[in-house]
């Protein structure tokens, strides 16, 4: 048998016309402004839809025309901008889920030290905001939003950071990431806690038994995400009936995702050597190949099931997913619920403690929040600042903290269920706030100095 041989021209494959086609579109999906930047696209196209002569549709295909799922007695019917609300959007929980387990397990947050500074941050950013929506709003039908300005959008906060270079070390993107996550941890909790409506016991306990299986098909070690996804949409269902956000049930079966792989990094090579051998045996011999040799096939398949084994599911369902969230989710979400009817005088809308409340907890509450925070936890010894960061760094991470977009919107939605007029005050606060978030936080960070200059200064 001939020894190996290198790849020759017609082992090379040429790109298929629609890969050719396909190819500018997956260069840009692979920028890490992309998911901003299909975010702003759908904020605008809603703005423009529900001020144009056809506002009446928007109205109608998302808050009016019921969309039923379901069969039997176990069916449902909502509004279109519900299902994107309470369903869709449990996907995004799940992956805010993945992404905090990770962290906690092995990421920025798997040590007190490590996790010391961004969840000092995150504390202090949804402190600072809630109180100073609360002074403004106390007493009055709209205190209820004092949830509203508490959360980070991640997405558009480091999509902002990725078009700064050298400017934005990886060590603060790392900070605002972990940042960010602490605070949709405790965005969760808020929501779980304060914007509950009355709980139905038994669909509490019936949530509560699938999770437990879920917890028990984690320590048995299964690892299959189909089992996982089919008890997850029972919980969803359990969650919603129960009266907590059906949401969090997204938040919930990712906690029970394993992160253990089922193989280890040893036997994944032994594994796929072995297989790389048998199919190499044949690979020189023109009377076979893939098409027509089962034992090519058979190793092809041997090699892919022993990568699936050494990924851990949580892993997997993560880069399956996010994908999704990205560019499709938050944005169908941004498109069903950024559409706000400025109707009426801007200066009632702006003169709103609804607004006012919303604007100011998200543009100052968070970066002073956050700042306070951070300070106060480096000059006590309990927090460290990232290795090439300076203050000016942090207080641009921190203004960029101010981009509340799509935790904001979702919370603005649950506090404001009963108050139409009042949403539509939060949501143009929302929008007014995260622009002018941006702008400073890019502005900001914009003026430090790069990393190298950093380290000689620090010398």
């Amino acid at each position: 048998m001939a020894g190996p041989r290198g790849p020759t021209a017609a082992d090379q494959t040429a790109p298929e016309p629609v890969e050719r086609l396909a190819s500018p579109f997956k260069r840009f999906a692979a920028t890490s402004a992309a998911g901003g930047i299909v975010l702003i696209a759908c904020t605008v196209a809603a703005m423009v839809w529900a001020n144009s002569a056809a506002h009446d549709s928007y109205h109608h295909l998302f808050h009016v025309e019921e969309l039923t799922i379901g069969f039997g007695e176990f069916h449902l019917s909502k509004s279109l901008g519900h299902w994107i609300n309470d369903a869709l959007m449990a996907l995004f929980f799940f992956v805010v889920g993945l992404e905090i387990k990770r962290e906690i397990l092995v990421g920025e947050l798997s040590s007190p030290k490590k996790a010391a500074l961004p969840i000092a941050g995150a504390l202090g950013g949804m402190i600072g905001p809630a109180l100073i929506y609360a002074a403004l709003n106390w007493g009055r039908p709209t205190i209820g939003g004092w949830g509203v300005p508490m959360a980070t959008d991640i997405a558009f906060a480091l999509g902002i950071l990725s078009l700064l270079g050298s400017k934005a070390p990886t060590s603060l993107k790392v900070f605002l990431t972990s940042l960010a996550i602490a605070d949709d941890l405790g965005a969760l909790i808020v929501i779980a806690i304060f914007y509950t409506d009355d709980l139905a016991t038994n669909y509490l306990l019936l949530a509560a038994l699938v999770t437990a299986c879920m917890v028990g098909l984690n320590l048995m070690r299964v690892r299959s995400p189909w089992i996982y996804f089919l008890f997850g949409i029972a919980l969803w269902y359990f969650v919603f009936k129960s009266g907590v956000h059906a949401t969090i049930a997204g938040v919930v079966g990712a906690m029970t995702i394993p992160a253990t792989a089922r193989v280890g990094p040893r036997r994944y090579l032994e594994a796929s050597r072995t297989a790389l051998e048998k199919f190499e045996m044949y690979t020189d011999n023109p009377d076979f190949d893939v098409k027509t040799s089962p034992a090519q096939r058979a190793a092809v398949w041997a090699v892919h099931r022993s990568s699936l084994q050494v990924l851990p599911v949580l892993h997997r369902l993560e880069e399956a997913i996010h994908p999704w969230t990205v560019f499709a989710v938050i944005p169908i979400f941004a498109l069903a619920n950024a559409g706000v009817e400025l109707h009426g005088s801007v200066g009632d809308t702006a003169g709103s403690r609804t607004t006012l409340g919303v604007v100011l907890g998200l543009f100052l509450g968070k970066p002073l929040g956050i700042f306070a925070a951070a300070w106060i936890a480096v000059k006590l010894g309990i927090g460290a600042l990232p290795g090439g960061v300076s203050w000016r760094h942090i207080f641009g991470a921190a203004c960029l903290g101010g981009i509340g977009f799509t935790m904001a919107l979702f919370i603005a939605n649950l506090a404001f269920a009963a108050l139409p007029d009042e949403l539509d005050h939060a949501k143009v606060g929302i929008l007014a706030a995260s622009l002018l978030s941006g702008i400073l936080g890019l502005a900001v960070v914009a003026s430090c100095p790069a990393v190298s200059e950093i380290e000689e200064l620090e010398e």
